[in-house]
């Protein structure tokens, strides 16, 4: 597809005008195959140095197939990590396909409203929901039939996974939705584990929150998609279920388990309560659980939280970049040490 140049030369939003030194700009599905014959026989054969754009994952790949061709152009590779889609301008690019599964991690009702919108053809729907839906209120463990509401510790992101999930099932009251509690494992870039894994690392005492008996529930990432796979396979009647591990851990616990995750033996130095938690620790000061029957009558068992955490682990210690830091240990050595 030939993109018009002029249409880059327009008055920009910004106000300011762009000097525009492209002539013209090619954009084509398997660019990569297409390349040899354009700077042959097509539109690039009359430039002398054409630029390819494409991420690196895209580079990494081709490096070897496209030696020759590279060198004979300019060549810019886009951080692939850094690349952000736009879900609320799809346009029609969903158009034509068909999806057999569609697994959307919504978090409004627009979201999700958009995502449906844009899709022409799919076989199953799972939304990755929260348990931030139910009020703090509630009686635990919470069950799929708890009444939703604002949880005064999650706020706005709660609720507004309630209007995703009213969103979806006002469209697809056959799709599924999911509600986990702490989700962990590889990937993961929320600093929770990785928190406690770069105090390890660092050979640290570890503030714990007063004696650090709050519980917490949690779900690893590859537990959560065995239960997709197992919804899409069994298709059950139930299309709401709570998911996480059956037994919830103490925070001392925890850290702990996290600490012999990196090899390292915890010690702890107490946090009073009159501390705001949230400055020095991962979690807020809040205490839930969810009942996972439902789940667990599918897929019995989930993985052991150690062998996660040690998972989690041996991803973090070549990925420590990928994960969204907060300033814990700063106001630790301000505050507390």
């Amino acid at each position: 597809m030939r993109v018009d140049a002029d249409d880059f030369a327009r008055p920009c939003s910004c106000g300011r005008e762009h000097q525009i030194a492209v002539k013209e700009i090619l954009i084509e599905a398997g660019a990569v195959e297409k390349l040899e014959e354009e700077m042959s026989e097509g539109m690039l054969r009359e430039y002398i140095s054409p630029l390819v754009i494409c991420d690196t994952n895209t580079y990494a790949a081709t490096e070897e197939l496209m030696e020759d061709i590279y060198d004979r152009c300019q060549v810019l590779v886009l951080d692939a990590e850094g690349l952000q889609a736009d879900r609320h301008a799809i346009g029609d690019a969903l158009q034509g396909l068909h999806f057999d599964l569609v697994v959307d991690t919504a978090y409004t009702g627009e979201d999700a409203a958009d995502l449906l919108n844009a899709l022409e053809s799919y076989e199953d729907y799972v939304l990755i929901s929260s348990s931030a839906v139910y009020p703090e209120y509630a009686p635990a463990p919470f069950t799929e039939e708890t009444q939703l509401a604002e949880n005064v510790h999650w706020g706005a992101y709660g609720t507004n996974k309630i209007a995703a999930e009213t969103a979806l099932m006002e469209r697809n009251p056959k799709a599924y939705i999911l509600r986990p509690p702490y989700l962990y494992g590889p990937m993961n870039n929320v600093y929770r584990e990785t928190f406690v894994f770069d105090c390890a690392l660092e050979n640290r005492k570890f503030y714990l929150p007063q004696e650090g008996g709050m519980k917490l529930q949690f779900f690893h990432v590859e537990d959560l998609c065995r239960f997709i796979d197992i919804l899409v396979e069994r298709h059950p009647k139930q299309h709401i279920f709570n998911v996480g591990n059956k037994e919830s851990i103490s925070i001392r616990e925890w850290v702990t388990l996290c600490y012999q995750a990196a090899g390292k033996q915890a010690e702890f130095v107490e946090v009073t309560a009159e501390e705001e938690q949230r400055n020095y620790f991962s979690f807020y000061n809040y205490e839930y659980a969810l009942d996972v029957t439902k789940q667990l009558a599918l897929m019995s068992g989930t993985k052991p939280l150690a062998d996660g955490l040690k998972e989690a682990y041996d991803w973090y210690v070549v990925n420590q970049d990928k994960v969204n830091k907060k300033p814990y240990l700063a106001y630790i050595e301000k505050h507390l040490a």
